[in-house]
């Protein structure tokens, strides 16, 4: 299966974060599944990469012209689809998986799961979609969703959208 990784490429975040990404890269790596990422060298985007890699896994790096140009490109990558830009990037991204999970991420990560959910609530894919809540890093965006939906501001009920996990077993049942 291809594995869709929406995370941060921040350096400077919370080691739960960064442990839960080794172990995600970990899992995909040991179970054969192939990691789809930003290809970047940086935060948990790199962490999850080189995990893969450890694990024997293969990664597919989808690869905006930016990140080539300033020296920011995994080491770990093993099949470049360069880009122009991010919008180029999530739908190669989005074609490319079979399955979409947010790690701990920033504005970048909720604009690639976002996008993913609003093609998905319109038709264009039915690929599950995972908010993956480390340590309740996603509460505050759960609430929110909640929100929405409480306000019918979200047709039906979100989370046949986006799933919420707070452990892979949540996402890969054994």
């Amino acid at each position: 299966m291809k594995v869709a990784i929406f995370c941060s490429a921040n350096t400077h975040i919370s080691a739960a974060y960064k442990i839960a990404g080794d172990e995600m890269g970990h899992f995909l790596g040991s179970h054969g599944h192939t990691l789809v990422f930003g290809g970047c060298n940086l935060g948990l985007m790199e962490i999850t990469a080189r995990a893969t890699h450890e694990a024997g896994g293969r990664t597919i790096g989808v690869i905006p012209s930016i990140i080539e140009k300033s020296g920011r490109v995994s080491d770990y990558v093993d099949i470049e689809i360069p880009c122009d830009n991010l919008s180029d990037r999530k739908e190669l991204m989005m074609a490319q998986c079979d399955i979409a999970i947010a790690l701990p991420g920033g504005i970048g990560t909720l604009d690639e799961i976002f996008t993913m959910a609003a093609s998905a609530t319109i038709g264009y894919h039915h690929k599950p979609i995972y908010i993956y809540n480390i340590n309740g890093f996603w509460d505050n965006l759960i609430r929110l969703l909640e929100n929405l939906e409480k306000q019918e501001m979200i047709r039906g009920d979100w989370q046949n959208i986006l799933h919420v996990a707070t452990q892979i077993s949540d996402i890969f049942p054994k």
